[in-house]
């Protein structure tokens, strides 16, 4: 740049050379050096350029028109100087047009820097260079200087420096567009990655307090290489700065208040490593030696020593007293901010430091009360307004409570209508001198609705089953023509349609409806459902005979919330009724009949889980007592047994049924006894299971803690008993549990519950009668989840787990032992889609052999639909 400006400078002091080679030489104006001459500018004329505005150049010059100046003088050189700072120029001149009398025409000549027409980048894959180009930001028409040159090569090596290439070479080549036209230039870039630089050490000095080991855990992001392959061993600067200050609030943690980082540095070891060298100033160790309060007036200053939880004689930790004043769930600050204390604030203050000591001084603004003003709901498109209000704990003109907002967030996830990861909680409008405040719920609607089409096996056949559910659903709404796009919703009622059918063997139907606000005043809910199945018997032609099961149901409930002990208990009850109507069906502890089952539940519960699909902290739990009626206390003793009358009957009927088919005096005469005795035992069976008889009582508890950002441990507690009220008659053999496998259960036969167990078939956990029946009276189960999302998105929320859990299953408590369980771990992942629920696939191994089953334990693979473990 020197250069060419001294050559037109040079051009200036010898102007006529200067002129343009088309120019008459003999008519060139010529001017006396010796003596210098005064002249006005008449005019100025920019030439040589294309994109820029003349008359902005004239003034820029300062040569403008009217103005007197003195050739040769240092103005000329002076206005070269101004336009060549502005970077835009390859060349600058400035000549004589013409002299007329005492006036004088000038020419500035400018030559633009070039312009980019085109940028390519080799040496990189597409996606990467696609990448880059956006980092670039480098625009078609944008000047080419030398900074632009210099921005463009130090983006493209912090983004290769980034990805471990610290000895990229770039090569930024320039070929003009003859094309385009003039002044356009291409950039080719060529990028020479070199190869990737690791990190294989950290040392550090000056460190006494923690080893160089502990100090290395500190650093999150820079890791030196080693045989573990999940820690990155990059070097990336700004996470290496992010490290340095871990480093020193792992001092601070301990009082060390005046630690800091004297100096470090990294080095090169060879090609494809560097080292990091790292010196420390620790300095002393500082205690809490008093905390006084200053400012407070609501609560005395032991209220608040207690609720800061910081004992004097405690290391001093800026960081841990900032979290328990302000971020921590049972922070101070709730003690104000849940009682309208809005403009609560407080600022620690070290008062004084003497030796290894340090007071501190709390100096408290607690401001006055603010009472909420508005409460505004904005982004639901399909839930009606009072449903979402009648779930909030904030009300207009209630006290600002930072405990009933964070309430009320918690009971609008719990209704999984919105995305619980988009909510927005903000105050607005903030009038402080009349102590208002307007609240503003923002929300984003999700998919609700879900369509379940899944497959079990079970019984030797594969039941396949169709199902919907409308969880927002609106009956009001459902004669409203409009409504039905597709379905009416909004009230937040609940409605589920299911079939399941193997043709002509199996099919079951069901149909229930949940309303959560019965009435629209309180939420006590009210729930019903109906259900009816039929299963039949084939032959070896596959031929569909006239044995039969046929199971009807039917189920009304209500429950409320509890405001005692606290508001996140449950109480509901229900009545239950099923019918099992039986005709030959051999293999059940009942024939021919029917037995009803007729039964009342209660359920007490408490749930303060913080979500419903991936909760990250609370608990729930349940314990259901389920009972019918004593009906053989109001019974003759043994009622059920045959008189001499029934008992000949028994045995005509069972001469008859064996020679319909086969010849009954084939039979020995032990074989015979044994066929009449299994008929006068069905028989029996049908007149004591007339009206089935037991109480049943379960219980549920799960735990959810947040052990590191969203990485969540789940433990999970389960226990189930089925009792009975007769020893005579002894357990029921409906209502019992099949434990072992993945928890589908197919389809449903005699009221059974299905437990899953992973890393066993399902049901070999359950222990068999003398008859060779499931006898699964007692079960318990624990697992635990470590459990870690992988998107938490509207659309799908997927996340994988690693398990470990153990069970087992017991026919009564003379030979049920909680330590004998059965145990399995395992990995799995789960997707919860809204159009299809959850879904989910598991790997378990179980650890322990079945008896007489050898192949029931070991790897195996469990497919879960629509249940949590």
């Amino acid at each position: 740049m020197l250069r060419k400006l001294s050559t037109s400078i040079f051009l200036i002091l010898f102007i006529s050379l200067g002129y343009a080679q088309e120019s008459d030489y003999d008519s060139m104006p010529v001017i006396d050096y010796k003596k210098g001459q005064d002249l006005i500018i008449k005019d100025v004329q920019v030439s040589g350029i294309k994109y820029l505005d003349k008359n902005i150049l004239v003034s820029l010059s300062g040569l403008n028109p009217g103005k007197t100046i003195t050739f040769p003088s240092d103005e000329v050189t002076n206005a070269v100087q101004k336009l060549w700072d502005q970077g835009l120029f390859s060349d600058v001149k400035i000549s004589i047009l013409e002299i007329i009398g005492d006036s004088v025409n000038l020419d500035i000549y400018l030559q633009e820097r070039h312009r980019l027409s085109e940028l390519e980048i080799f040496g990189m894959k597409k996606g990467k260079v696609n990448d880059l180009k956006e980092d670039l930001e480098l625009k078609r028409g944008m000047q080419v200087n030398e900074n632009l040159l210099n921005n463009t090569e130090r983006v493209i090596k912090n983004y290769l420096y980034d990805k471990k290439f610290l000895n990229a070479k770039i090569d930024i080549v320039q070929v003009d567009d003859t094309i385009v036209g003039m002044n356009n230039i291409k950039l080719f870039i060529y990028v020479d990655k070199g190869k990737k630089v690791k990190i294989q050490e950290i040392d550090f000095e000056g460190n006494i307090v923690f080893n160089e080991n502990k100090l290395r855990r500190v650093m999150k992001k820079t890791k030196k290489k080693n045989l573990n392959f999940f820690a990155p061993s990059k070097f990336i600067d700004d996470l290496y700065v992010e490290d340095k200050i871990n480093i020193i609030k792992k001092y601070n943690t301990l009082g060390y208040r005046d630690a800091e980082i004297v100096s470090d540095s990294t080095y090169k070891i060879n090609e494809k490593r560097i080292g990091i060298k790292i010196d420390i100033f620790e300095g002393n160790q500082y205690f809490i030696r008093d905390i006084n309060w200053v400012g407070n007036t609501k609560y005395s200053s032991e209220t608040l020593d207690l609720a800061l939880k910081i004992n004097k004689g405690e290391p001093y930790d800026p960081e841990l007293i900032d979290s328990r004043l302000s971020f921590e769930e049972d922070a101070l600050s709730n003690l104000y901010l849940d009682y309208g204390y809005l403009f609560f604030n407080v600022s620690p203050v070290i008062s004084a430091i003497e030796n290894d000591s340090v007071d501190l001084q709390m100096r408290i603004f607690e401001g006055d009360r603010v009472r909420l003003n508005k409460v505004n709901i904005n982004g639901n498109t399909k839930t009606n307004e009072y449903v979402i209000r009648r779930e909030l704990k904030t009300k207009p003109g209630d006290l600002f409570s930072k405990a009933d907002i964070m309430r009320s967030q918690r009971e609008l996830a719990q209704l999984g209508f919105f995305d619980p990861e988009q909510f927005g909680i903000e105050p607005v409008n903030i009038n402080q001198s009349e102590g208002l405040v307007d609240l503003d719920y923002t929300m984003v609607e999700k998919s609700t609705d879900m369509l379940e089409i899944s497959g079990g096996w079970g019984a030797n056949m594969f039941v396949g089953t169709l199902g919907v559910r409308f969880s927002n659903f609106s009956t009001k709404n459902a004669f409203s023509k409009g409504s039905w796009k597709p379905i009416p919703s909004g009230d937040g009622q609940t409605l589920s349609l299911r079939a399941s059918t193997n043709g002509k063997y199996y099919s079951t139907y069901s149909i229930s409806f949940v309303e959560p606000w019965l009435g629209g005043k309180k939420p006590n809910s009210f729930s019903v459902s109906a259900y009816h199945s039929v299963q039949r018997r084939t032959n070896y032609f596959y031929e569909v005979g006239e044995e039969y099961m046929k199971v009807t149901g039917v189920s009304i409930g209500l429950g409320q919330r509890l405001k005692k002990p606290d508001d996140y208990f449950t109480l509901s009850n229900a009545i239950n009724y099923q019918r099992y109507d039986l005709n030959e069906w051999a293999g059940f502890i009942v024939n021919n009949g029917n037995a009803n089952n007729f039964s009342i539940s209660t359920t007490f519960g408490r749930s303060s889980v913080d979500a419903p699909i991936y909760p990250r902290r609370g608990s729930s739990f349940s314990l259901t007592l389920q009972l019918t009626p004593p009906y053989s206390l109001f019974k003759e003793s043994k009622f059920w047994e045959l008189n001499e009358d029934e008992i000949q009957d028994a045995e005509d009927y069972a001469i008859i049924n064996y020679s319909s088919s086969g010849d009954w005096n084939s039979l020995s005469d032990e074989d015979q006894d044994i066929y009449i005795e299994n008929v006068i035992y069905s028989r029996e069976n049908t007149t004591k299971y007339n009206w089935v008889e037991y109480h049943k009582w379960k219980y549920n508890g799960k735990w959810f803690l947040r052990i590191w950002k969203d990485l969540v441990l789940a433990a999970n507690t389960e226990f189930g008993y089925l009792g009975y009220y007769n020893k005579d008659i002894g357990y029921t053999p409906f209502g019992r549990f099949d434990v072992g496998g993945d928890g589908l259960s197919g389809y449903s036969l005699y009221g059974v519950e299905t437990i899953g167990l992973r890393g066993y078939e399902n049901g070999s956990l359950t222990p068999k009668d003398f008859r060779g029946s499931d006898a699964g009276n007692i079960y318990e189960k624990i697992n635990f989840e470590l459990r870690y999302p992988v998107s938490l998105k509207p659309q799908a929320v997927v996340y994988v787990l690693g398990f470990v859990e153990a069970g087992n299953a017991w026919q009564d408590f003379n030979s049920f032992n909680p330590f004998q369980i059965k145990r399995s771990a395992g990995i799995g992942i789960r997707a919860f889609l809204p159009m299809f629920g959850l879904l989910g696939i598991d790997w378990g191994y179980g650890f322990d052999e079945i008896p007489a089953q050898p192949d029931a334990n070991g790897g195996q693979f469990h497919f879960i639909i629509g249940q949590q473990f």
